[in-house]
C-alpha cells in the first residue's frame, strides 16, 4: 500500500526563531539557550501534532566540536543539531534538495522553511521550497493554540446537579411526555 501523501514538512532554523520571537529570547536571555531550545521543541511539538506537519528543527553546531545527532522527540516531530563546521543553512538547503524530487513525485506536498535570514529565504525557494518569517511562524503557533484550545475546550459544566437541565428544552418536553405515557 502506498505511504500517504505527507501534507508538509516544515524545516525550522532553531537559533535564527530563538532569536526573533521575543518569548525565546527572554528564556534564553533569563534561563539559558538550553531552556529556550526546550520551550521551541514544546511549542513546536503542540503545532506540528495539530497541523499534521513532519517537522524538522535544526540547530548549529558550527561553533562546537561534536558530531551530528538527531533526536527524535514524536512522530512529526525531530530536532537535529548539525556536524561541527556545518550552519544550520546547509543543513537546511541539503534537506531541501534531496526533498525536491519527492515533492515532484507528490510523496510530499510541500516544504516550507521557517527562518528570518533573507538569504536563506532566496536559497530555499530556488529548490522550490516556500518561505515563513520567524514571525509568521509566531503567528500561526500562536493561533493554532487558540484553535486547539476551542477544539478540546471541555463543555461547561452545568450548574445544576439534574440532567435534565443539561438538555435542551425540547428534548425535556420529550421525555415528559414520554414519562406521562403521551405519544
Amino acid at each position: 500500500m502506498p505511504r500517504p501523501t505527507i501534507p508538509a514538512v516544515l524545516l525550522v532554523d532553531g537559533y535564527n526563531i530563538i532569536g526573533a520571537w521575543p518569548c525565546l529570547k527572554k528564556t534564553r536571555d533569563n534561563a539559558g539557550l538550553e531552556a529556550a531550545r526546550g520551550e521551541l521543541v514544546e511549542a513546536m511539538t503542540s503545532y506540528s501534532a495539530f497541523v499534521g506537519y513532519e517537522t524538522q528543527i535544526i540547530f548549529d553546531a558550527q561553533y562546537h566540536n561534536a558530531s551530528s545527532n538527531k533526536e527524535i522527540i514524536t512522530e512529526l516531530l525531530s530536532v537535529h543539531f548539525t556536524e561541527f563546521g556545518q550552519t544550520a543553512d546547509t543543513y537546511i538547503e541539503k534537506v531541501c534538495a534531496s526533498l525536491r524530487p519527492q515533492v515532484t513525485q507528490s510523496k510530499i506536498s510541500r516544504v516550507i522553511v521557517a527562518t528570518s535570514d533573507r538569504a536563506q529565504q532566496l536559497m530555499v525557494q530556488g529548490y522550490g521550497a516556500e518561505w515563513l518569517s520567524a514571525q509568521q511562524l509566531c503567528g500561526e503557533v500562536e493561533a493554532t493554540v487558540c484553535r486547539m484550545r476551542q477544539k478540546y475546550q471541555t463543555r461547561k459544566q452545568s450548574k445544576s446537579r439534574f440532567l435534565a437541565s443539561a438538555i435542551d428544552a425540547k428534548a425535556r418536553q420529550r421525555l415528559a411526555e414520554l414519562r406521562m405515557g403521551l405519544q
